[in-house]
């Protein structure tokens, strides 16, 4: 998978870089800010419940002879089958988003490369809002995700085919195919919901494509989650070719990477982990672009050090988001692609103006 050739382990620390802070602190307090989020969205609520309970309900799930049921079964109810499979996708979706925002800007070599930049978001919106408005149910409760992750992966194979041309693929041509995709499934979605003729179906197609983790169950945790634990972990055994790519792409091929192959790969693997959480999340922004920046400035830009810190983090803000989109305005909620659209847009251009000083 990695079309690699005598790569040499010591290049790619030297091409990376280091960041100005310990590294195990660093993944310390970011494990901790996840738990601490996590706890926070499964305490908060239309029902709020003590931190403390909480945590009592999970271990007494875990070791029921550890901690004494001592409080009403509805609350244990709301925390396993309402709120923790919410706070456990949103962590998921954050993770994945971050990691796949990472290993694009260094696939194309791009600071403002963003898991939506492939095409593979607008292909399962795509898929989605066909479902939502011709009311179609084939594989039932499934029948949404099913046929979003169908339209990414049509997007997908689309993209590939576009980008590439004598069995080579450049970053600017998979740049410009994945845009040019993704403006044309968009106007496609766009026309769907225009001329669906039903409000209540306009506004659930236009709420999926702003994103949200309503509705929630066990059901759809694990695809994502699969999806991105394989994801990572195959992201984090080729860190050494991606920190190569850092360099650019003759010195990575001077260092025996073979790069057509390698982002070849690479590109079907992040636009199928990008199709398995758009097609339980929707479009979510600015969290695969903004993320991986703050952890180079904490990190550095090495993949081994800074993709488990970059899930971490995304898991840790996508939570946190999620838990502000559904109490800003309680009892509605407010989609979570608008509320990162808004945190991540002002953090982006003060990272921007930081670097422009530095």
């Amino acid at each position: 998978m990695t079309g690699t050739t005598d790569v040499r382990p010591e290049a790619a620390p030297a091409v990376a870089g280091r960041g100005r802070l310990p590294y195990v602190p660093v993944l310390v307090l970011l494990a901790l800010l996840v738990v601490a989020a996590a706890t926070a969205g499964i305490a908060f609520g239309s029902v709020p419940l003590p931190p403390g309970q909480v945590w009592g309900i999970l271990l007494h799930r875990l070791v029921p002879s550890l901690v004494d049921p001592t409080w009403p079964p509805v609350r244990e109810t709301i925390v396993m089958d309402v709120r923790l499979p919410r706070v456990l996708l949103g962590g998921v979706v954050g993770a994945g988003l971050s990691v796949c925002g990472m290993a694009l800007q260094a696939l194309v070599r791009n600071p403002l490369a963003d898991p939506m930049l492939l095409g593979v978001s607008s292909g399962a919106t795509v898929g989605a809002v066909l479902v939502m408005v011709l009311g179609l149910s084939a594989f039932g409760a499934f029948s949404l995700p099913v046929a979003a992750f169908a339209g990414a992966l049509v997007a997908l194979l689309l993209v590939y085919f576009l980008a590439r041309t004598g069995g080579r693929m450049t970053t600017v041509r998979l740049v410009l195919s994945g845009v040019a995709t993704g403006e044309v499934l968009s106007a496609i979605a766009s026309y769907l919901i225009v001329t669906s003729g039903d409000p209540r179906k306009t506004e659930s197609a236009l709420r999926w494509m702003l994103g949200g983790l309503a509705g929630t169950t066990w059901d759809l945790v694990w695809i994502p989650a699969g999806a991105v634990l394989l994801g990572t972990a195959s992201l984090l055994a080729v860190s050494r070719p991606l920190n190569l790519l850092l360099a650019g792409e003759e010195a990575a091929a001077s260092l025996g990477l073979n790069v057509h192959r390698f982002r070849a790969a690479l590109f079907v693997l992040v636009a199928l982990v990008i199709g398995a959480i758009v097609a339980v999340s929707g479009s979510i922004g600015f969290v695969g672009l903004m993320m991986p920046h703050v952890v180079r400035l904490l990190v550095g830009a090495d993949h081994r050090r800074a993709l488990p810190a970059v899930a971490l983090l995304g898991a840790a803000f996508l939570i946190a988001a999620d838990l502000a989109a559904r109490s800003v305005i309680a009892p509605e909620e407010i989609p979570i692609g608008i509320l990162t659209a808004l945190v991540g847009g002002p953090c982006f251009l003060w990272l921007m103006r930081r670097r422009a000083a530095r």
